[in-house]
């Protein structure tokens, strides 16, 4: 594409209220927007693929969080691959593929500092927004530096099939979890959990009470709970919690859309077992990224990691896609597809 036929404009959603419980169409617009031509130090992306997370869910409101919320009016974010348009930064070539953080629309235009190159041939562009991105690094830091997993534990994960969850259930196996359990939405997502991503033992948090369940799950109790999920299954992991065992708090989805919090009611349990609650974000740990790199790389190349992605089809779609997620419909990566 030569820079006579660059884009000049871009289609990208903007948010135009903040939603009160579960966002809706009402609450978000897909706008045709100005593109200018980038300046010096700047990319002109095309993006390929979008990511939708949720996280995201916590932007759209203005309460006091560990990221700034999305501004009403404004174009939301997020991360996203695609490829480079045009170029005016050194080590950038019109072709080369990057991830980035302005998600959401089909053109972007950033500065190079916050793009990086990625290699298709080395694994296929959507894995950099999953496995091999922020949430393949999210659970590779929460296992690695907080959970600090020793041989034979039994770990928890709460959301076990979602982005996150399939990633930890694997990493912790691999870093010597003696036994690993997970929970989930559908009776098929916790046949795909033992049969595909190694758990030992998953149930249906919709078929009975969390605590029961995982009691029958690990009745000698659990050494590390990751969780992605919050109220009754932390409430529940307080509770089967062994001597010196660590809780990773990583989401608290149940809570997202302002539903009512549900427990925990025996934070005593804490002091009983001389447990810890443990919480990070990622971008704080980054001097990981490099043991991420190339523990993960080699598990995939050997074959003893595994993910999938769930896939839509055009921007048109992002906001469906969105909602489809925090709906629990996705088996690991949700992925808008350009």
């Amino acid at each position: 594409m030569s820079e006579q036929t660059l884009p000049t404009t871009a289609r990208a959603w903007h948010l135009d209220s903040r939603p009160e419980g579960r966002p809706t169409a009402s609450n978000l617009s897909l706008r045709e927007v100005d593109l200018p031509a980038p300046g010096p130090g700047q990319l002109l992306i095309a993006n390929e693929y979008l990511s939708v997370d949720p996280y995201m869910r916590g932007r759209m409101s203005d309460k006091k969080s560990y990221i700034d919320p999305y501004e009403v009016g404004a174009p939301l974010d997020g991360p996203a691959v695609g490829r480079v348009l045009s170029s005016h930064a050194e080590g950038f070539a019109p072709g080369d593929y990057v991830v980035h953080a302005l998600g959401w629309r089909d053109h972007a235009i950033l500065d190079a500092a916050g793009a990086q190159k990625v290699d298709p041939n080395l694994a296929p562009l959507p894995a950099y927004l999953g496995v091999l991105g922020v949430p393949g690094l999210t659970a590779y830091i929460g296992l690695e530096r907080f959970a600090k997993i020793k041989e034979g534990d039994t770990v928890f994960v709460s959301g076990a099939a979602g982005a996150i969850g399939t990633q930890v259930g694997q990493i912790a196996k691999l870093k010597g979890a003696g036994r690993v359990i997970g929970s989930a939405g559908s009776d098929e997502k916790v046949k795909l959990l033992i049969e595909e991503y190694g758990y030992d033992a998953a149930f249906n948090y919709k078929n009975g009470p969390v605590a029961e369940q995982l009691a029958q799950a690990a009745p000698e109790g659990i050494d590390v709970f990751f969780d992605n999920v919050g109220g009754e299954h932390l409430e529940a992991a307080i509770g089967a919690l062994k001597l010196h065992a660590r809780i990773v708090l990583c989401g608290m989805v149940s809570q997202y859309n302002g539903e009512k919090v549900v427990g925990p009611r025996n934070l005593w349990n804490l002091s009983v077992t001389r447990s810890d609650i443990l919480a990070f974000m990622f971008s704080e740990e980054l001097d990981l990224q490099p043991d991420f790199v190339r523990e993960v790389g080699g598990w995939l190349a050997e074959g003893k990691l595994h993910y999938r992605e769930t896939v839509r089809d055009g921007l048109e779609n992002t906001l469906d896609a969105f909602l489809a997620m925090m709906r629990g419909e996705n088996v690991g990566k949700m992925i808008v597809k350009l």
